[in-house]
């Protein structure tokens, strides 16, 4: 856990990708999103509700986002 950021909120231990399975960071799973036009996990979990999303795209995060505000 000597890896993560203090301000890290991804409770997704088992991806490879996870800051406490290397050294890098954050970076791998920044790069990862950036390439399939995603977005991290850690912005969901700013959110309510995050873990009843469809999926970790643009419109999900947005749809997520525009129902917090009703």
């Amino acid at each position: 856990m000597d890896n993560l950021s203090k301000f890290c909120t991804c409770k997704s231990t088992e991806c490879p990708l996870h800051p406490t399975k290397h050294n890098r960071g954050c970076a791998p799973c920044i790069a990862k999103n950036l390439n399939l036009k995603e977005i991290p996990s850690c912005f969901f979990n700013l959110l309510q509700n995050s873990d009843k999303r469809t999926g970790d795209t643009f419109k999900d995060f947005a749809a997520l986002v525009l129902s917090e505000e009703n």
